[in-house]
C-alpha cells in the first residue's frame, strides 16, 4: 500500500505531548519481553505469561502493535492498555481505528480487515479505544544488558539508521510513519536487507505473518500468524521474546496447543 492509495491518512499522529518515539530504561528489577502481533489472541497471551512466570510487579511486556481485529477478544485490547507494565507501539490496525472516523475508512476496515467487532461497539467507547490508540507510539526502545532494543510495528525505510529513523518519526515525516506502519519491503527481500546500524543492537517486528520468527540482518520479525488458526494456518502460534535479561529467547503457543521454548539466539 501506498500512502496515496490510503485516502485521509497523516502521519501526525499524537496526542498532547505523547511521544512518537517512546524510550524504556533498564530493568533493573525484572525480565523483559515483547510479543508478536495479537489481533485479540489475548487468551493465548495470557497463557505465554503464565508459562515463563510472568511477574507483573517487576517484568515488563512490549507489543509490536496490532492488538485488534480478526480474533475473538478485540474489546480486551483497552483493558490491556490500562496495564502498567503493558506497552505497545501502533500498528496499521490500530491505525485503522483511529482512521474510521473516515465512513470510506472504516468500510475498508470492517470489510476487508477484520473490524466487524468495531460495529458492536458504542460511541462511548469508540471514542476511549481512538484515544488510546492514538497516544501509542511509532516506536519503541527499550535499553537493555545486551543493548539497546528497538520495536516497530513493520519495517523501517532502508538506508536509514535507528537514530534517523526516530528523529524523522518524531519530525511527523509522513514516509518514515508510512514504513513504520505499513511496509513489508525488508522481509520480501525489496529494498534494504542489511542491518539496522547505530546505537541500536536488534529490531523487533511484526505485520508480516511467518511461520516462525525470521530475522535479516538484526531485524526479527515475530509475526507468526496466531490468529490464522482460524483461516485453517495448522501452524498458527503466538510467539514471545525475552529480550532482557537473556539477549533472545524466544517461547511461542500453537492455538490450541501447548507451549514450546526455542533455543536463544
Amino acid at each position: 500500500m501506498k500512502i496515496s492509495e490510503y485516502r485521509g491518512w497523516q502521519p501526525a499522529i499524537g496526542r498532547n505531548n505523547d511521544p512518537l518515539v517512546a524510550r524504556y530504561a533498564l530493568n533493573a528489577l525484572g525480565r523483559d519481553f515483547v510479543v508478536g502481533d495479537l489481533h485479540g489472541m489475548f487468551a493465548h497471551l495470557r497463557a505465554l505469561l503464565d508459562a515463563v512466570c510472568f511477574r507483573p510487579e517487576s517484568d515488563r511486556l512490549f507489543s509490536v502493535g496490532d492488538l485488534i481485529d480478526r480474533g475473538p477478544a478485540s474489546k480486551d485490547a483497552l483493558q490491556w492498555l490500562q496495564q502498567p507494565w503493558f506497552h505497545a507501539c501502533r500498528g496499521n490496525h490500530e491505525q485503522f481505528a483511529i482512521d474510521s472516523t473516515d465512513p470510506e475508512q472504516l468500510e475498508v476496515w470492517v470489510r476487508q480487515n477484520g473490524g466487524e467487532w468495531w460495529l458492536d461497539v458504542g460511541p462511548t467507547e469508540h471514542a476511549l479505544f481512538r484515544e488510546a490508540f492514538q497516544r501509542l507510539p511509532l516506536a519503541i526502545e527499550v535499553t537493555t544488558r545486551a543493548g539497546t532494543i528497538g520495536i516497530v510495528h513493520a519495517d523501517i525505510p532502508p538506508g536509514l539508521t535507528w537514530d534517523k529513523f526516530a528523529s524523522l518519526l518524531e519530525a511527523g515525516d509522513a514516509d518514515a510513519a508510512f514504513y513504520a506502519l505499513w511496509s513489508r519491503g525488508r522481509i520480501q527481500g525489496i529494498g534494504g536487507t542489511g542491518p539496522i546500524s547505530g546505537r541500536i543492537e536488534r529490531v523487533y517486528c511484526g505485520h508480516t505473518p511467518t511461520r516462525g520468527a525470521v530475522r535479516i540482518g538484526n531485524v526479527w520479525f515475530i509475526d507468526t500468524g496466531a490468529v490464522y488458526c482460524y483461516e485453517g494456518f495448522r501452524e498458527a502460534r503466538l510467539t514471545m521474546v525475552e529480550i532482557h535479561p537473556d539477549r533472545h529467547h524466544e517461547y511461542s503457543v500453537e492455538t490450541g496447543h501447548g507451549i514450546r521454548r526455542a533455543a536463544p539466539d
